[in-house]
Order: structure tokens, then C-alpha cells, then sequence
């Protein structure tokens, strides 16, 4: 009984071996088409990956072009911005040149050609500087002397040199408050005195009956006819044998960038 159990096993593991062999050599010799299949059924089961994959990169390629392609865009942008707030400065600046310019040839052609004058900056003006006064660039070096009269845009006498330094000077105007200037009121021929109010504003008290309309004007003595102040109102009062007449500059102080001084 044990000789013919023993046979069994033996019989088993032979047909065991036999199979594994045939197998092998079946594996072997048809390996190229079985990986060919292998090789056709993975492309067919990870196809969709393959294209997914490939439509992911593509979109993240197009989006990175995108994204470097505004971001060159601004760069360039804040380039051109940059290049244009230079030119505007740039533009500024020679609007300003210009318009000086321009002034000093308009301050030149209004002035009498037998005048010996010196242009000055203003440096400073009545809102910077105590009162109604101003402070010039030219002093003595350039032959400024004290108490020569001080002009605006060539015929306009707005004050005198009230003290001198070596390059820069200080000019009391003729609207400060309290100054007293001789002037002659233009049509009547007649002297009297016109105080600063400050601000170039000036006035003038006289009698009730003496009737000057607005707009007449109030000049330096002298044979050239240089306009110091404009009527613009009278002040009176029924009790009063006196009225109050009030006269304005003909320029605006603070606009102005030169003077003219006499010499």
C-alpha cells in the first residue's frame, strides 16, 4: 500500500515539472507577442491618461505664457509711464523758462530806452517777508543805491530800495501800511499824499466836494507818468467834511518773478 502511494507522488510531481517546463518553453518562445499584446492592451487601458497628461501641460504651458506675457505687458507699461512723467517734467521746466522769458522781453520792451535800470529776481515776497515788502537779488555790487525807486514789468513804480547788501536787497512798496507816497491825481493836477493799506492797496483823504470817479489814477510826479495806484471807491459820510477814496495797484504783487531797478 505504501510502495503504490509513493508511486502517486512521484507520478504528481513529474506531471508538475512537465507543465512548468512546457510553460516555460511555450513563455519563451511566443515572448515577443505577449509582450506586443501586453505593450497593445496597457496603451489602449492608459490612453486616456496619456492624453489628459498631455492636454494638462499644454494648458499649464499656454497659462504660464499668459501669465509671463501680462506681466512683460506692465512691466513695459510702468517703462512708458516712467518716460512720460519724465517728459511732462521736462515740458514743465521749459514752460517755466519760457514764460520768464517772455516776461523779461515784455519788461524790456516797456521800458524807456533813456532809463538805466537792472533787472532783479524777486526772492522773496509780501507773504513771506514782514509787511508789504520784498527782497531782490541785486544789492550793492550791482549799483543798487538806497532809496531808488523800484519798478513791475518796466513802467509800474511799486516801491523804493529801502536797504542795500552786497547781492541781494529789501524794497519797502509804496502799498505798505502806513507809507506815505507824493502822487498826483491824474486830470486834476493836484499833489497829495496816498498811504499803504497793505496788499497794494492804497487811500486818500480828501475834501467831500473833490469828486474823483472810478478808474482815475493817481501818478509819481515828475515828467514820465508812472501810475502808482487806480481809484476803485469813495468812503463818505453826510457828517463828515471829509471822504476816504481807496485805490488799488495796477499789478498783482504776487505774481511777479523780476523787477526793475532805477540806477
Amino acid at each position: 500500500m505504501s510502495y503504490l502511494l509513493d508511486k502517486q507522488i512521484k507520478k504528481n510531481k513529474f506531471i508538475k515539472y512537465l507543465i512548468l517546463i512546457t510553460f516555460l518553453f511555450i513563455f519563451i518562445y511566443f515572448r515577443f507577442s505577449i509582450f506586443n499584446g501586453l505593450s497593445y492592451v496597457s496603451s489602449i487601458i492608459f490612453r486616456p491618461v496619456f492624453i489628459l497628461g498631455n492636454n494638462i501641460g499644454e494648458k499649464l504651458s499656454t497659462a504660464g505664457s499668459y501669465f509671463y506675457s501680462k506681466n512683460s505687458l506692465s512691466l513695459e507699461n510702468k517703462d512708458l509711464k516712467s518716460k512720460l512723467n519724465e517728459q511732462e517734467a521736462r515740458m514743465a521746466n521749459y514752460n517755466s523758462i519760457l514764460d520768464e522769458n517772455f516776461k523779461i522781453k515784455e519788461i524790456l520792451g516797456r521800458k524807456n530806452e533813456e532809463a538805466n535800470m537792472v533787472l532783479a529776481g524777486i526772492l522773496s515776497k509780501p507773504n513771506q517777508s514782514p509787511y508789504d515788502t520784498l527782497i531782490i537779488d541785486v544789492g550793492a555790487n550791482s549799483g543798487v543805491i538806497i532809496g531808488h525807486k523800484v519798478f513791475a514789468l518796466g513802467n509800474i513804480p511799486i516801491g523804493y530800495i529801502a536797504e542795500t547788501y552786497s547781492n541781494s536787497s529789501k524794497v519797502i512798496l509804496y502799498s505798505n501800511p502806513g507809507e506815505k507816497t507824493e502822487i498826483v491825481i491824474v486830470g486834476r493836477d493836484t499833489f497829495v499824499q496816498i498811504v499803504g493799506r497793505g496788499g497794494g492797496n492804497f487811500e486818500i483823504v480828501l475834501p467831500r466836494d473833490f469828486v474823483l470817479e472810478k478808474g482815475t489814477e493817481a501818478i509819481l510826479p515828475g515828467i514820465m507818468s508812472y501810475t502808482v495806484g487806480i481809484v476803485q471807491t469813495t468812503i463818505s459820510d453826510p457828517r463828515d467834511s471829509f471822504q476816504k477814496v481807496l485805490l488799488m495797484s495796477p499789478i498783482n504783487i504776487q505774481e511777479l518773478k523780476f523787477v526793475e531797478v532805477e540806477k
